[in-house]
């Protein structure tokens, strides 16, 4: 076997053989729970009231692409539909591929569809993570202080995230001049190209903090909501938890599947609501399996949708 062969199968059997050993595992832990125990919530939930949830988590995946739609706004106009399909897309492999892999996947289809090269996309993506980044440890800092009456010194870590991309955005002009002064090279463009592509005005940077934390909003309080229908936990207690999983997703240590990390971070942020061990893992496995089976369900839901590229191709004489 020549080193090129070795070196192109052995990315392959490492990814196969980390969703052999995570399933092995989960395997495990669905033995140790039980299946019983494992399905018994999901029969006290009701169809309509699952469905809703089920609603409500596509209807976070349109804000996601009504963020990425308005950011792009110029070359975008009147391409919801294809956005759409890119972002959720996105999401799916984000969920499934492990060390955040799936985020390769941006780039490339907003040039796929869109033409966009990745000198513009990779940026703004990092500013959608750090602005993500901030809803998500605001909202647990605060249910944690609501759930839990942490001392005031808590506090100081909300102060100092609430400005922080406000601080970021201010700042942008100030750095771009420090950059533009150094000597030429490919880092000098780099850096210069990112700092372009932050928000150009206030109206745009507020319509972006506003569509991500709306997003955040409805995604985390539905996971809230469903974790504490398969676990006797209060909303303060739930959403922490569900904070806790989804934190994981978007940090960069990410198993494949998202399967043993998310439900590691459930576990952690349930530990100090005093849930036995065993309640919140079943708790962790089963919201895992509502995240990861309504990003598939959305993912077949955009299938059929036609994105710019189809959409010539049909139009040109065959």
């Amino acid at each position: 076997m020549t080193s090129s062969a070795h070196s192109s199968i052995s990315p392959r059997l490492k990814i196969l053989l980390a969703w052999v050993l995570v399933l092995t595992v989960l395997t495990g832990v669905v033995a140790w729970i039980g299946p019983d125990r494992l399905l018994a919530p999901w029969r006290l939930i009701s169809a309509p009231s699952l469905g809703l949830a089920l609603l409500l988590m596509v209807l976070s995946y349109a804000l996601r692409a009504l963020r990425i739609q308005r950011y792009f706004i110029h070359e975008l106009r009147g391409q919801f539909w294809p956005t759409l399909k890119l972002s959720t897309w996105h999401i799916l492999l984000n969920n499934f591929l492990p060390m955040r892999t799936g985020e390769i996947s941006f780039p490339i289809l907003m040039q796929r569809y869109f033409t966009l090269p990745a000198s513009r996309t990779v940026p703004v993506l990092l500013w959608f993570r750090l602005l993500d980044l901030q809803a998500i440890v605001l909202l647990g800092l605060l249910a944690a202080i609501w759930g839990m009456g942490l001392p005031d010194a808590w506090a100081i870590l909300v102060i100092i995230l609430v400005p922080a991309p406000v601080l970021i955005f201010l700042a942008r002009h100030r750095v771009r001049r420090v950059i533009a002064a150094r000597p030429e090279g490919k880092w000098r463009g780099r850096l210069l190209g990112s700092v372009d592509s932050l928000p150009q005005s206030i109206a745009h940077f507020l319509a972006t903090l506003g569509w991500t934390w709306a997003n955040w909003l409805i995604k985390l309080l539905t996971l809230a909501w469903v974790l504490a229908h398969v676990a006797p936990l209060g909303l303060a207690a739930a959403l922490a938890g569900a904070i806790g999983g989804d934190l994981t997703t978007v940090l960069p240590i990410h198993a494949p599947g998202g399967f043993g990390t998310f439900e590691a971070g459930v576990v952690l942020a349930l530990q100090p609501f005093g849930l036995d061990a065993t309640s919140a893992l079943a708790a962790a496995v089963n919201l895992h399996l509502f995240v990861l089976g309504s990003s598939l369900l959305a993912a077949l839901m955009v299938l059929l949708i036609k994105v710019p590229g189809q959409t010539e191709q049909e139009r040109e004489p065959r």
